[in-house]
C-alpha cells in the first residue's frame, strides 16, 4: 500500500496455498493502494470499532476493502477471517469483488473463489463477501474483522445478533461501518454511540463524518451540477451527509445538523455552582417531557445538560425525579394551561406543584407558530450534552409539519406524535428564557389572581433551593 502503508509483512512461516513455497523469512508485499489524505486519516486513527459517514464518491469502499485486507493479513492468528457485508449479495459482488481481486491479487499464492465470493490468503486466512438479506444465514461465522457497508439499509438484527457475537471469540474482533445517511436510523444510532464513547475516553471507538463541502474531493463545478439535477433533500443526504435530509418537513433537523458540525452537540458538563432551570411539557394522557439547562453568567448561550421523559405517571413522579438529581434549581418553566383546574380535584396543577414544593414560572401564551420561531431563535445559542439529551434530540429532529394529501402541500400545523412532547417543552424553554420570570407570574404574585380572575395562592417556598 503506497503512502501510509508501503508494505505489509506476512507472518513468519506463512505458507501460500498455491505453489507450495514456504516463506522461511517474512515476505514483503506491496498493495497497490495510495490513500487520499482523508482516507489516510482513517487508517491512522482507526480503532476496534469504527463508524465512517462519508459522501458519495469519497472512496469509502476502496478504503474499507484495504482496511479489511490489512486487518486479516496482519492478524497474528492462523485461519483469521474477515467479511465485507453489503445490504445484498449481488451488491457485494457488484461493488467490492473487483476491488478485492485488484488489491489482494498481488499477494503470492492468493486464490479467488468467485462462486462463493471468497478470497483465500496465505496462512489459511480468508475474506468473504456476503449479503445481509438473511441475517440468520450468517450465524456461526467467526470473524476477526468485518465491514458493514450501507448499514442503514440492513436488517437491524444483523450487528447485535450476528456480527457482534462473531467478533467476540478472542475479544479483539474489529468492525467498520461505512455509508451515507438515510435519516435517523440504526446507522445514526451507531454513529452517535461511537461519538459518545470517544467523548467518554473509550479508546476502542472512532468515528468520522465528511460532507462533500468539506473534503474537496469532488470539484465544486460537479457539486453544483448535482445540485441542479437533484432534490435539495437528496443532495443533502448523498453529498452533505445530512441525517435530517430524509426528515422532510422537519422544523429543527437542519439547525441541529449545523449545531453538530459546529461542535455544539457533545459533552456538556453540569456546573454545580450554577442553578439549573427546567422546562416542562405536562401530558395528561401521554408523555411528560422535561429539559434541564443552565444559563451561566459570562457564557454565551445556554447549556442543555439533561432530558427526561415518561408517561402514565402523576406529578409526584416527576417531582421525585427532580429531587433525585444533584441540581440546585432556579426557574421551572410551565405552559399556561398549568393553571386550568381539573374536574376531579377542583385544583389546578399549578396549585398541586406548589403543594409539592415547586414554584412554576408560567410562560407567555403565544401562538404555536410564534413559539416555533422562538425555538428557532434559541437553538443557535444552545450546547447539548449528547448522551444525557439523546432522546430529546431525537424527538426534536423528528418534529415536523403535517402533510395535506388533498393539496399536496405542508400545513403550518405540526404533526402531533411522540416528538411533540420534547418540542413543546423546548418551546416553553425558549419563551421562558426570552422573557425571564414571565409577566404572568409577576401579575399573579401582585394580584393573587390567575388570568381570568380566579384566585390563586402564591408561595415563595421551594424546597429545591
Amino acid at each position: 500500500m503506497a503512502g501510509l502503508y508501503p508494505s505489509w509483512r506476512l507472518p513468519r512461516g506463512a505458507c501460500p496455498d498455491a505453489g507450495g513455497i514456504l516463506m522461511a523469512e517474512p515476505n514483503k508485499v506491496t498493495i497497490p493502494y495510495t490513500p487520499r489524505p482523508l482516507q489516510q486519516t482513517f487508517h491512522q486513527q482507526a480503532r476496534r470499532f469504527n463508524v465512517c459517514v462519508m459522501h458519495r464518491r469519497f472512496g469509502k469502499t476502496v478504503m474499507a476493502i484495504n482496511w479489511l485486507l490489512r486487518e486479516v493479513l496482519t492478524c497474528d492468528r492462523k485461519n483469521a477471517q474477515g467479511a465485507y457485508i453489503a445490504p445484498t449479495y449481488s451488491a457485494a459482488k457488484r461493488i467490492a469483488w473487483v476491488m478485492l481481486r485488484e488489491y489482494a491479487g498481488v499477494i503470492p499464492g492468493v486464490k479467488f473463489n468467485e462462486a462463493e465470493l471468497r478470497c483465500d490468503l496465505p496462512d489459511s486466512k480468508r475474506i468473504w463477501l456476503l449479503g445481509a438479506e438473511n441475517p440468520d444465514a450468517l450465524r456461526g461465522l467467526r470473524l476477526d474483522a468485518a465491514v458493514l457497508d450501507e448499514y442503514a439499509d440492513m436488517n437491524a438484527r444483523l450487528f447485535p445478533e450476528i456480527v457482534r457475537p462473531a467478533l467476540s471469540d478472542f475479544g479483539t474482533g474489529k468492525c467498520l461501518w461505512i455509508g451515507t445517511p438515510r435519516g435517523d436510523n440504526q446507522f445514526r444510532t451507531i454513529y452517535d454511540t461511537a461519538i459518545r464513547n470517544m467523548e467518554d475516553g473509550d479508546d476502542e471507538w472512532f468515528a468520522m463524518r465528511f460532507p462533500a463541502s468539506q473534503t474537496g474531493i469532488i470539484p465544486e463545478k460537479e457539486l453544483q451540477a448535482a445540485r441542479d439535477t437533484m432534490d435539495e433533500s437528496q443532495y443533502d443526504q448523498e453529498f452533505e451527509c445530512s441525517w435530517s435530509a430524509a426528515l422532510v418537513g422537519a422544523y429543527y433537523a437542519k439547525m441541529l445538523d449545523r449545531l453538530e458540525l459546529q461542535g455544539q452537540i457533545g459533552s456538556v458538563p453540569w456546573e454545580p455552582n450554577a442553578e439549573v432551570w427546567t422546562a416542562f411539557d405536562l401530558g395528561m394522557r401521554d408523555s411528560t417531557a422535561i429539559w434541564f439547562g443552565q444559563s451561566i453568567r459570562g457564557e454565551a448561550g445556554h447549556r442543555i445538560i439533561d432530558y427526561y421523559e415518561s408517561s402514565g405517571e402523576g406529578l409526584h413522579h416527576y417531582i421525585a425525579h427532580l429531587r433525585a438529581q444533584p441540581y440546585v434549581y432556579g426557574s421551572h418553566y410551565f405552559p399556561h394551561d398549568v393553571l386550568v383546574r381539573e374536574l376531579g380535584s377542583g385544583s389546578s396543577r399549578y396549585e398541586m406543584l406548589q403543594g409539592l414544593g415547586v414554584r412554576p414560572t408560567i410562560v407567555a401564551k403565544l401562538s404555536l407558530q410564534d413559539g416555533i420561531e422562538a425555538v428557532r431563535g434559541l437553538l443557535p445559542t444552545l450546547h447539548f450534552d449528547r448522551q444525557n439529551c439523546a432522546l430529546g434530540l431525537k424527538w426534536l429532529r423528528h418534529y415536523h409539519r403535517q402533510w395535506n394529501d388533498r393539496s399536496a402541500t405542508w400545513r403550518e400545523k405540526p404533526n402531533h406524535d411522540a416528538s411533540s412532547h420534547s418540542a413543546d417543552a423546548m418551546r416553553y424553554a425558549a419563551i421562558g428564557l426570552r422573557d425571564g420570570d414571565s409577566s404572568d407570574y409577576a401579575m399573579m404574585a401582585q394580584t393573587g389572581r390567575q388570568p381570568g380572575g380566579q384566585p390563586v395562592i402564591i408561595s415563595d417556598y421551594n424546597e429545591f433551593g
